[in-house]
């Protein structure tokens, strides 16, 4: 966040004089006879990277620790007997690089004539065809006959999950997979086996990969080893179209590049994002998207009197919706915000409703908190996510991050291995790749950290930059108020909140976008004491009960898949998905991102704000919109922030935000419950999904339902 203070403004300062400082140490050497001036840290690599000299390379990755085993890097380097790896060679002054000599080509051509040794001709039939660097590498550097006139080894393919398909046959031994696997994912599985020609990559044992990141190993791989599965043998990447959009199953809001052919989603990619996913995607948001083709509503639906729905003409459904919206009380209607409801639908429904005098949103339990929309502190990942990367204590409150959100845990896994991040938990003990101290499973430790009375309160106290993360899931307890004000407590007592550090370590990861969206726009969740007659689900699926929905309610759902809310409705409007529509939606830190429209909702389904235009003109008081635009100046009028994408509105006055409020509630003895079961499959979407269906039986054969284990 923005730092305000007078010491920060220093430390800034000090930072751009040593900057200065390094650019006057900057050391000459001369690449391919051209003077360069190069950090003297770097690599010949980065510097030649810097220079805009391309080099060859396999193993090497920007984000990966260094091997070195490729050689395909090499370079002649001046007084050096042999050719130098330039990925590990640092550099020094007055060196001379020659990469373009004949000396460098007879070197990676030789090392490219070593890796086709063994590789197979498989480009036709190889979905790593049209984007693989062996192809492109060897197509400068290979020649056209081998000397090598031995039978080609083979290696038995290996069975890593339905999510990545393996042709070891292709290996080259980068070993790019296996630091990847450690650094970022935190699991050991892969490694290597065998030495020279029997080198193998495998998990030692038969056993599949249990991370929520593998996926991002096809992507890392340069060559057809490891390929995308769901997707093999579909289509070429010469076929597909691409799409900048923003994925809405993880609430940091990964950027991703949607692929179609025709009207038809062939794949999702991750686009690079230094501050939110860097270029990586958990496996959930790049899969699921099959599920968007299944079980779709298309076509208006009514309830007839014995329980089955007929289909319905959009100006009948629209006529018999605003029946009902007329024959009763503002008071008696209710709204409520699904899991993946954009800003613009959001929008729509709160004018809506605000046109029959109702101001109810969100039908909630009693006893569940209502988080405050008054002030952006109360509820958003205060810290950034990059925020992860300053901390040096952190203290996790009855969330899975690992489930949650693989992303951010992959970055506290790296912060505990780089910067010596300590890491303590209250909630259950799960395994999140790293090591933490397990406080305890007893909500009640909140009050005695916010009292002092617990030793962590001194830890959290001598704490430089300490940050809290709260789970979603926490404040939908019954006592979640209380929990709620201990932890405003203990962030009040600690430099949690330390004004003249510019840091707001209060920080809260959300379960779905659908709430920080209302939250955003200024919708505090509320219920009349009124039972309601007509209650509108937007997109609804998850955790709908049926105490919450009166039996004489009328219940009009607009949503996509005949899920949860489908099974609630007496009248079903059949909206548009996140791919089918351009949308706006704030990530779990405040960074506001938009969809776009990549491929049109099925025949007869709508965009939600333009089913409640609609649905308000049939009302008699039409909505003053008639346009995507038009609608984000209604939005802009309400919060002028969600208009500046990619970008973070700084929240202020932490302090007075987060300050502790009176209640005589007590937090109870009710130990700390996971909030998801099954990863895979947490939505209307990806429960429809034949891969992620396919990944839970696989992955997590006792959690094949979301609903909590009793």
């Amino acid at each position: 966040m923005i730092r305000f203070s007078l010491k920060k403004a220093q430390q800034l300062l000090g930072k751009q004089f040593q900057a200065f400082s390094t650019q006057q140490n900057l050391i000459e050497i001369f690449i391919d006879d051209v003077p360069h001036k190069v950090d003297p840290s770097a690599t010949i690599f980065q510097a030649c990277y810097s220079a805009g000299v391309i080099i060859p390379r396999f193993c090497y990755h920007e984000r990966l620790a260094v091997a070195g085993n490729c050689r395909m890097c090499l370079v002649e380097v001046e007084k050096s007997p042999k050719p130098v790896a330039a990925c590990a060679a640092q550099v020094a002054p007055g060196m001379r690089i020659l990469t373009k000599s004949e000396k460098t080509r007879i070197a990676r051509g030789g090392v490219m004539e070593f890796m086709l040794a063994n590789h197979p001709l498989d480009c036709p039939i190889c979905d790593q065809g049209g984007e693989c660097d062996l192809q492109d590498i060897s197509e400068q550097y290979g020649y056209g006959d081998s000397r090598h006139n031995e039978y080609k080894r083979a290696v038995e393919d290996k069975n890593f999950g339905p999510l990545v398909a393996t042709s070891m046959n292709r290996c080259i031994h980068c070993t790019r997979c296996i630091r990847f696997s450690d650094e970022y994912a935190g699991v050991t599985e892969l490694g290597t086996s065998g030495r020279g020609r029997n080198t193998e990559i495998g998990t030692y044992i038969d056993k599949m990969i249990t991370s929520e990141l593998q996926g991002n190993l096809a992507d890392i791989c340069p060559v057809g080893a490891l390929t995308n599965g769901p997707y093999a043998f579909t289509s070429r990447p010469w076929e597909l179209k691409s799409y900048d959009s923003v994925d809405v199953f993880d609430t940091i809001i990964p950027l991703i590049q949607i692929d179609t052919r025709g009207a038809e989603i062939m794949r999702v990619l991750p686009r690079i994002h230094e501050e939110v996913n860097e270029e990586w995607l958990n496996d959930k948001s790049r899969q699921a998207f099959d599920g968007l083709k299944k079980q779709r509503l298309t076509l208006p639906l009514a309830r007839d009197a014995q329980g089955n729905f007929t289909d319905l003409y959009w100006a009948d459904a629209i006529q018999q919706a605003a029946k009902k919206l007329q024959s009763v009380k503002g008071e008696e209607i209710v709204g409520v915000i699904g899991e993946f409801a954009d800003c613009e639908s959001i929008v729509a429904l709160k004018d809506l409703l605000n046109r029959f005098d109702s101001d109810n949103f969100e039908i909630r339990g009693t006893g569940v908190p209502q988080l405050d929309a008054d002030f952006r502190a109360n509820y958003l990942f205060n810290s950034r996510i990059t925020g992860i990367e300053e901390a040096d204590v952190l203290l996790l409150v009855g969330t899975n991050p690992k489930i949650e959100s693989p992303l951010l845990n992959s970055r506290i896994l790296r912060a505990t291995r780089k910067n010596n991040l300590k890491v303590f938990l209250v909630g259950p003990a799960n395994d999140l790749t790293y090591n933490y101290v397990h406080l305890g499973n007893n909500a009640s430790i909140l009050d005695e950290i916010a009292n002092g009375t617990h030793p962590f309160a001194a830890r959290l106290k001598s704490a430089k930059l300490p940050m809290i993360l709260t789970g979603a899931g926490v404040l939908e307890r019954v006592d979640g108020n209380a929990i709620h004000n201990a932890l405003k407590k203990i962030a009040q007592n600690s430099p949690v909140i330390n004004p003249q550090q510019g840091w707001n370590g209060f920080n809260l990861l959300h379960k779905d976008v659908g709430r920080i969206n209302a939250l955003e726009l200024g919708i505090t969740a509320r219920r009349s004491s009124v039972p309601p007659k007509v209650v509108i689900l937007l997109g609804v699926d998850n955790n709908l009960n049926a105490q919450d929905i009166p039996k004489d309610a009328f219940v009009i759902y607009i949503g996509s898949h005949g899920d949860e809310g489908a099974y609630y409705a007496d009248l079903i409007l059949p909206g548009a998905t996140y791919t089918e529509k351009n949308g706006t939606y704030i990530s779990t830190e405040g960074r506001v991102q938009t969809t776009k429209l990549v491929a049109l909702p099925p025949s007869g389904a709508k965009s939600d704000w333009e089913i409640l235009r609609a649905l308000s003109e049939e009302c008699g008081c039409a909505l003053p919109y008639d346009s995507l635009e038009e609608v984000r100046y209604r939005i802009a009028e309400l919060a002028p922030h969600l208009l500046k994408y990619d970008y973070i509105e700084p929240t202020v006055l932490g302090q007075v935000a987060l300050k502790p409020e009176s209640s005589k509630q007590t937090i109870s003895a009710t130990p700390f419950r996971d909030l998801i079961d099954n990863f895979y499959m947490t939505d209307a979407i990806s429960r429809q999904s034949v891969t992620m269906a396919k990944c839970s039986t696989a992955f997590n054969p006792h959690k094949f339902s979301t609903f909590k284990q009793l």
